[in-house]
């Protein structure tokens, strides 16, 4: 989009089925999807792109971390995406949402606050007390 460069996973590696509820942390790398319920945070376990459907069926009570996400569900807490986050019309999310690209289908909700994350990391220039000279932090 925009010429950015997306890296999401091409393949869901692992599945939470519905029906099942996983109390706990979950650590995935790759894909993940969750049509089931999840007590506990969602992070992904590398600094490689990981991806996240929630699905229409999938429920997460806790954090989510991840580069991509897909809702189509539920998820009570914050979310933290570096990359781009995607909410279908059946999407519901309760807690504040920190994201770099946001694409928000008609229907969805958000309950907290968007708040964008610049990809622009610059460093604070500080200035030394002793002779005028600058340190990044």
């Amino acid at each position: 989009m925009f010429g950015n460069k997306m890296t999401a996973p091409k393949t869901i590696g692992t599945l939470i089925g519905s029906g099942t509820t996983v109390e706990g942390n979950v650590s995935y790398s790759g894909g993940l999807r969750i049509d089931g319920t999840v007590k506990g945070d969602v992070r992904c376990a590398s600094a490689d792109a990981c991806m996240v459907v929630v699905s229409e069926l999938g429920h997460v009570e806790g954090e989510v971390h991840a580069a991509h996400l897909v809702v189509s569900g539920r998820i009570t807490g914050p979310v933290h995406i570096t990359e781009l986050l995607e909410l279908q019309p059946k999407a519901r999310i309760t807690g504040d949402v920190h994201y770099r690209a946001i694409e928000i289908h008609q229907g969805a909700v958000v309950e907290g606050r968007l708040i964008y994350q610049s990809s622009d990391k610059r460093p604070a220039t500080l200035k030394l007390a002793a002779g005028g000279a600058t340190s990044e932090t």
